[in-house]
């Protein structure tokens, strides 16, 4: 097999992600024959930094030696039984750890198998809740400007980027949106906190109108990701709880992109203070080797449908929820947080790499350099419509995987990436401004 022969058969029989299938007609698909921990390489020996984590769901690198031992310990006991009626000890031990996480706040976990379906089990859950407490008037949810949340139609509902929900629009339910507390929408002279408390005003004067038919609001917690990286101080997730709690709404976090310490804190909600009536988990939970996710919530929630009438229960399903070998790399992701102690070492990381992103983040054409933890983003002044397509490649010539959201360049990398990585991430991603931008 060489690159050429795969890349022939992927276009005649794989319809990628994403993707307008037609740019690969001048744009190659990269073909990948194996990863080994911040690496990805291809059929010709080429090696690639995947500065992105893969979508965001690769924390300790590919091919990390202790996932995959666990893997192989499970594969000898148990590969997958249905959840329905069954369980198994790598998911009560799943549950059990996150619900400790979470200081027991949360102790009642529902998986399934990506991060959209984590969120339309929660849409659904907040709903059905209200429904069984006799509130079902409460019907609407609340997303901010720039919200994204999954592809699937309940969470495109709540998703406001355009290129993904406007074609679809006639096939959803009416969602509303208050101002996002991104703190680019600063005024001159106001500080990332001062948006967050504008936009907290605005959350207000909404749910005093419209609490009552509303039954939650959904938030990205600290980064709303595939807007552009939108950064927001933590007053505004504290904010948003005490009023949720005030007007009787739910408040659900996703996670899905920012939890498992990609914002400087095991849950970003920990930065506020506050844990949300339910919490959607996904990407980072297996360290990116299976698909995997959870919602956790309340015993006031579960109680709702504790009943024994059938049509109380929560009647919401997958064929692979709970996948035993999906639950064993989620352990096995938790106890590389505990045993290597992560949250420490990341912040030695993130401050050697805006060490030397200095210049980067100093560059005319850079505005708005920011960092959360370990997401770091910038925007990009051009008028160019293919900036990200160039840039994309450009920074593929330098041996960087780079995938930018419209001007927005960002970096999401490996947990585990080292000096010698960091200095070819921000070497490379300079040189490739200056073949995009001379």
């Amino acid at each position: 097999m060489n690159n050429q022969s795969l890349l022939e058969r992927s276009l005649a029989a794989v319809w990628h992600p994403c993707t307008q299938m037609k740019l690969h007609e001048t744009m190659p698909l990269v073909p990948i024959r194996r990863g080994e921990g911040p690496w990805l390489e291809d059929f010709e020996g080429r090696r690639i930094l995947d500065a992105i984590s893969s979508w965001w769901v690769n924390l300790f690198g590919h091919a990390n030696p202790r996932i995959n031992a666990a893997l192989r310990d499970q594969l000898e006991q148990l590969d997958h039984v249905m959840l329905a009626g069954f369980t198994h000890m790598p998911v009560v031990e799943l549950s059990e750890k996150l619900s400790a996480l979470t200081g027991h706040e949360l102790g009642h976990c529902f998986y399934a198998s990506d991060g959209a379906s984590a969120v339309e089990i929660a849409l659904k859950m907040s709903f059905h809740f209200w429904h069984n407490s006799g509130r079902p008037e409460k019907t609407r949810f609340l997303s901010l400007t720039g919200s994204y949340h999954g592809e699937t139609l309940g969470a495109l509902a709540v998703t406001d980027v355009a290129l993904f929900r406007d074609v679809y629009a006639p096939l959803l339910r009416t969602a509303d949106r208050v101002p996002s507390p991104d703190w680019r929408h600063a005024a001159p002279g106001e500080s990332p906190r001062d948006a967050a408390l504008v936009a907290a005003v605005a959350l207000e004067a909404h749910l005093a109108a419209h609490h009552a038919e509303t039954a939650a609001f959904i938030v990205e917690p600290l980064v709303q990701c595939a807007t552009g990286m939108a950064m927001y101080d933590a007053e505004y997730l504290r904010r948003a709880h005490a009023l949720c709690e005030h007007y009787g709404v739910h408040l659900i976090a996703d996670e899905i992109a920012v939890g498992f310490g990609r914002t400087g804190s095991f849950f970003a909600c920990e930065q506020a203070g506050i844990m949300p009536n339910f919490l959607c988990l996904s990407k980072g939970i297996s360290g990116g080797t299976l698909p995997l996710s959870v919602v956790l919530t309340t015993d006031a929630v579960y109680a709702a449908f504790y009943d024994d009438s059938t049509a109380r229960g929560f009647l919401h399903s997958h064929s692979y929820t709970g996948n035993a070998l999906a639950c064993r790399a989620a352990l096995a992701t938790l106890t590389i947080f505990g045993e290597d102690d992560v949250i420490n070492a990341n912040r030695s990381t993130a401050a050697q790499l805006n060490e030397r992103a200095a210049a980067l983040a100093a560059d005319p054409r850079v505005r708005h350099f920011r960092n959360t933890g370990m997401i770091w983003a910038f925007d990009v002044s051009t008028d160019d419509p293919l900036f990200a397509r160039r840039f994309h490649q450009a920074a593929m010539e330098h041996s960087l995987l780079l995938r930018p959201i419209g001007n927005t360049v960002y970096f999401m990398p490996p947990y585990v990436i080292g000096s010698d990585e960091i200095e070819l991430l921000v070497a490379g991603t300079q040189t490739a401004l200056d073949d995009v931008l001379p």
